[in-house]
């Protein structure tokens, strides 16, 4: 009688207190949790001065697959200073031409089989970085935490090392250079931190797209910018060369629109301020020549942002031609730097 009534109970016990088994890695899919995740990247300047920043906006899915993607947006890079992040998108990134930086892989399902058991595992991925407009593969290794059957997070477990050369980089650490008048270590060092949480079964994969997590310093404000805001921005926009023309002329070169579009937008938030657009060359040529280029080169800019909505009379075309050098017209690098358009607030 006993054993009639025992077994019975024994067996729903058993039921009841045997270890869950957490479903397949990838079943449903998973999607980044971007207020839990975080991708740093840290600086040298000096030769000692190590600085540390990181980029608000991600977002990221691994489907059924196993096909990861991170997305972050470039413009939201975080340094902790208004002025510099503006350097960093405008002369650095070139955020107006490349937004997005990418991370694609394929997870292999087989490294992850044992996952639900050893909670945690290193492996290494074979990943895929989309930067500045140019890929490249690495394998870094990472750390694959189960935190419960619908949770998890993927560390980098050494720091990524990104050479500057290899994603043509090098021209905007020049230009950060010469902007903070500092030396710059021509690499940076990346940690990825991600969290992701698995969907509801017959929730859609959502496209990749960027949610803004709680660094909401890092992301450009809504409405007019200071006085301060828009001086310190129309330095660092002549400090970019990103208005460029086809030779000898003053036609607009067509990769020039998407600076100048982020330039509209600028001067459209210093409503009150009265932009001297100049027009600069280098000493190749006649003086009297390279002035009347550079007058309607000058005119030019101005021209495509009246077009866009800005009041002409805020805007005041000046050729300098070679009369203000930035550098010494010594070599074909240096006349480079001088062929370019300055914007100066004049009140």
């Amino acid at each position: 009688m006993i054993r009639r009534i025992l077994l019975p109970v024994l067996i729903l016990l058993s039921f009841f207190l045997r270890p869950a088994v957490a479903a397949d890695p990838f079943e449903h899919g998973w999607q980044l949790d971007p207020v839990a995740s975080s991708i740093t990247f840290l600086s040298v300047k000096k030769d000692t001065v190590a600085e540390t920043s990181q980029f608000a906006a991600l977002s990221g899915q691994i489907t059924e697959s196993g096909v990861a993607q991170i997305v972050v947006a470039l413009d939201s890079v975080d340094t902790k200073i208004d002025l510099r992040n503006v350097r960093m998108r405008f002369l650095f990134f070139e955020t107006f031409t490349f937004p997005e930086a990418t991370v694609t892989a394929v997870l292999d399902p087989g490294q992850l089989q044992d996952l639900p058991q050893l909670r945690r595992k290193v492996i290494t991925v074979p990943i895929t970085l989309n930067l500045h407009g140019v890929s490249v593969d690495m394998s870094p290794e990472v750390a694959v935490t189960l935190l419960d059957n619908d949770r998890v997070n993927i560390s980098t477990l050494n720091p990524v090392i990104l050479q500057l050369k290899d994603f043509n980089l090098m021209g905007g650490r020049e230009k950060l250079q010469e902007a903070a008048n500092v030396t710059i270590t021509p690499l940076g060092i990346v940690n990825l931190n991600l969290t992701f949480d698995r969907t509801a079964p017959g929730t859609p994969v959502l496209a990749a797209a960027t949610a803004t997590t709680g660094a909401s310093a890092a992301l450009e404000t809504s409405g007019d910018f200071s006085r301060e805001a828009c001086l310190g921005r129309f330095d660092i926009l002549s400090r970019s060369r990103s208005v460029n023309f086809a030779p000898g002329t003053s036609r607009l070169d067509q990769r020039s629109t998407s600076f100048l579009d982020s330039l509209f937008d600028i001067v459209s938030r210093c409503p009150d301020m009265v932009i001297e657009v100049g027009g600069h060359t280098d000493d190749k040529g006649s003086a009297a020549a390279n002035k009347r280029l550079s007058q309607k080169r000058a005119a030019s800019v101005v021209r495509y942002l009246s077009a866009k909505g800005v009041d002409n009379a805020r805007l005041k075309p000046v050729g300098f031609g070679e009369d203000l050098p930035l550098v010494p017209n010594t070599s074909a690098e240096n006349r480079a730097k001088n062929r370019r358009i300055a914007f100066k607030a004049q009140n």
